[in-house]
């Protein structure tokens, strides 16, 4: 029988992809005492990034914001196998960090995070709301546009 966040993602039509393998020499997530760790993920979608490049006007928060949900699958996907398959166990989004990859002249970075947590909200309902930060960055790894890292607290 699914749990009730398992039963919240099929109401909203998502699954949960394949925790992504880090791209460099860390570990996907700490678990310390009731929290855990989400190192930064980026917008992978089956193995491929699926958003690249800086944002650069107005014009690019509806695909920032498409980013930073894809990060936050991947961060939840990170939490799940943290979690032993069980996102029940998540009391709390405590923090959710997001960087975002523009232009100088981008002003956006707020809006562009809220893709990640407006999906964490619909989710984890108030458990979902959290502290945040965004910052804008140059570059980010393989030239992916957004990054979103994450600190839960669970059972």
């Amino acid at each position: 029988m699914p749990g009730r966040i398992d039963a919240k993602l099929a109401e909203l039509r998502i699954t949960l992809p394949t925790p992504p393998a880090p791209v460099a020499t860390y570990v996907p997530y700490v678990v310390t005492g009731n929290l855990v760790v989400v190192s930064g993920q980026i917008p992978f979608v089956e193995g491929k990034l699926a958003h690249t490049g800086r944002l650069s006007n107005a014009l690019d928060i509806e695909p920032g914001q498409a980013a930073a949900r894809v990060c936050l699958l991947n961060v939840l996907a990170q939490l799940r196998d943290a979690c032993a398959d069980d996102l029940d166990r998540v009391r709390r989004v405590v923090r959710l960090g997001g960087f975002i990859a523009a232009d100088p002249a981008f002003t956006q970075h707020a809006q562009v995070m809220n893709g990640a947590s407006d999906l964490a909200v619909a989710i984890f309902g108030d458990a979902g709301r959290h502290a945040r930060a965004t910052v804008g960055v140059a570059s980010l790894p393989g030239d992916a546009s957004v990054e979103v890292e994450g600190l839960f607290e669970i059972d």
